[in-house]
């Protein structure tokens, strides 16, 4: 998404779960002083659902970033990609910079996430082996 400079902006919401509709402007601080810079985003309700990811694989080039999504079961070895993002990387620094500060926000309010070991999750998770 392009601000009227051009340049991508990236906006942060706060306990909008269940919107199906964003208004967004340039200047974020004053929305009011030119409605012109408003751009008003719909999201399609097959997008809404979303898509859970417990896993996420990040390459690059010189000009992209590129991030699978991937869902992993319990005690199944083959996992499908379930969405793809491409992003500048100037795109992906502000999307960083917005994880960041949307972390320290429900942190705030939830208590401390506490990360695991960064390695590949186990491909049982726990779980008892499936027997037929």
């Amino acid at each position: 998404m392009l601000s009227n400079y051009g340049k991508p902006i990236i906006a942060i919401f706060e306990d909008h779960i269940n919107i199906n509709r964003y208004t967004i402007t340039a200047d974020m601080a004053d929305p009011k002083q030119n409605p012109a810079n408003n751009i008003n985003i719909e999201l399609p309700e097959d997008i809404a659902e979303g898509v859970y990811s417990n896993l996420a694989i990040i390459s690059h080039s010189h000009s992209e970033f590129v991030v699978d999504f991937i869902r992993l079961v319990p005690n199944v070895p083959k996992a499908k990609v379930k969405s793809r993002v491409i992003l500048t990387p100037q795109h992906a620094k502000r999307l960083m910079a917005a994880l960041a500060e949307n972390i320290k926000k429900f942190e705030k309010q939830y208590g401390t996430v506490v990360s695991e070991d960064p390695g590949l999750p186990p491909m049982n998770f726990g779980t008892p082996t499936a027997q037929a």
